[in-house]
């Protein structure tokens, strides 16, 4: 099941309309408030990017508010820690939203279709044996997906498992009716070996296999909304979405009714390579790009900086 405000493709505008600008000093007078994505945004997942710290900083100085938004299946507490490592000042936040998190919330409240129907019987598929994602609900996890009352896609052991080996329990589950919650949409992510495949490409396979999928993480509402309650002071025109996925981010922001922020070394940056430093190509590599995924940002910049 896809939230009803997840992506509206009327939001979404040709590339005549698409902004590109230097860095994020050339947001500052239009919105006070930045949803942040991290992967890709701010960091490799080793170090922050150059001029990041900067740039977090010189908004912080200018008085702006901070999400980050990520769609790690992890809990919020264990981004907080990895944060901290790679030298980021987490006093710099006013939240720090993972799809982890939120799935955890949304799975202990149970206060929406369908999940105010949850049962309490679980069928987790995680990364490295995680279950942190469920630690404080009243949910009981079974090793057989014939004992589920839903699936939850958490994360994957990819690459060490291909996406094959999870086919059976998708099977016995879609056969079964067994509702699916997907707390990362996303199909593929960047690693040192190169993108490898995430949770999302699983609940797409699962939707084809006739199967239901509640989706948590951008580009859907749940993640959103908890992104919204901690800049709930300021009025929607007036915060920005910022990442470097087309189909999450910029999608997301746009089916929340927020601008968009497009950055081009993130998850696409092999689309803009041959295109160098010249604007005129990174514009003509960004419109083949957006025409492709059907979906535009407001503002495209090269990288997160100041």
């Amino acid at each position: 099941m896809r939230p009803a405000t997840s992506c509206n493709l009327e939001n979404v505008h040709p590339m005549s309309s698409t902004a590109f600008i230097n860095g994020a000093s050339a947001l500052v007078d239009r919105f006070d408030g930045f949803i942040l994505d991290q992967w890709g945004v701010l960091h490799n997942g080793r170090e922050p990017y150059p001029g990041v710290l900067e740039a977090l900083r010189q908004l912080k100085d200018a008085g702006k508010s901070i999400a980050l938004l990520s769609n790690s299946g992890r809990r919020a507490d264990f981004s907080r820690a990895h944060l901290a490592e790679l030298g980021f000042d987490l006093d710099m936040f006013e939240a720090i939203v993972t799809s982890g998190e939120t799935t955890f919330e949304v799975v202990e409240a149970r206060d929406m279709p369908p999940l105010d129907r949850l049962g309490k019987r679980c069928y987790l598929i995680t990364r490295d044996g995680d279950r942190s994602v469920l630690s404080g609900t009243d949910t009981v996890l079974v090793e057989d997906v014939e004992d589920a009352d839903f699936i939850l896609l958490s994360g994957v052991d990819s690459p060490m498992l291909t996406e094959e080996d999870y086919y059976p329990a998708l099977e016995e589950g879609a056969k079964r009716g067994v509702l699916a919650i997907c707390s990362n949409p996303d199909l593929y992510a960047p690693t040192d070996v190169g993108l490898v495949f995430a949770p999302g490409l699983l609940a797409v396979k699962y939707e084809e296999l006739g199967g239901q999928v509640f989706y948590v993480g951008k580009p859907h509402e749940p993640v959103y909304r908890a992104c919204l309650r901690a800049l709930a002071a300021i009025d929607r025109s007036r915060i920005i979405g910022i990442g470097d996925s087309l189909d999450h981010d910029v999608k997301g922001a746009a089916g929340m009714g927020l601008a968009s922020g497009f950055v081009l070394n993130g998850l696409h940056q092999e689309a803009f390579a041959a295109a160098g430093a010249q604007e005129a190509g990174l514009k003509t590599a960004l419109d083949a790009l957006c025409r492709n995924h059907a979906i535009w940002p407001d503002f495209a910049l090269p990288a997160f900086r100041w």
